[in-house]
C-alpha cells in the first residue's frame, strides 16, 4: 500500500513559483510512474505532468509547459512540481498519483493509477 501526501499549496499571486511535493509512504515508488493532476471548481480533473519511474521521459499539459518542471527524489520517495510564472487559471487542486510501471506505447496517456493523494490547494491572484 502506497500513501501519497502532497504538500506546499498556497495562495500567490500572477507571476509568482510554488514548488509542490508528493511524498510517499509504505512502500517506495521508486518503480512507479507519477502523475500530476488538477482539478478547478465546477471542472474535470485534468492531467498537468507526468515522470517515469526513472525519471525520463517527462510529459506536460500543453497549458503549463514550459513553466512547470516535474522531478523526482526516489531516495526521498517524493516527486515535486516545479510552478513558475502562475496564471490566475492555474488555481485548482493539484493532486499526484501513482502508476505501476509497464512497458507503454501510449505514455502516459495509458497509465493506470493505482494510489491517489488527497491535493493541495493552489490559488492564484490576478
Amino acid at each position: 500500500q502506497v500513501r501519497l501526501v502532497e504538500s506546499g499549496g498556497g495562495l500567490v499571486q500572477t507571476g509568482d513559483s510554488l514548488r509542490l511535493s508528493c511524498a510517499a509512504s509504505g512502500r517506495s515508488i521508486s518503480d512507479y510512474d507519477i502523475g500530476w493532476f488538477r482539478q478547478a471548481p465546477e471542472k474535470e480533473r485534468e492531467f498537468v505532468a507526468a515522470i517515469r519511474w526513472s525519471a525520463q521521459p517527462t510529459s506536460y499539459a500543453d497549458s503549463v509547459k514550459g513553466r512547470f518542471t516535474v522531478s523526482r527524489d526516489n531516495a526521498r520517495n517524493t516527486v515535486y512540481l516545479q510552478m513558475n510564472s502562475l496564471k490566475p487559471e492555474d488555481t485548482a487542486v493539484y493532486s499526484c498519483a501513482a502508476a505501476p510501471f509497464r512497458y507503454s506505447d501510449n505514455w502516459p496517456a495509458d497509465l493506470k493509477y493505482d494510489y491517489w493523494g488527497q491535493g493541495t490547494q493552489v490559488t492564484v491572484s490576478s
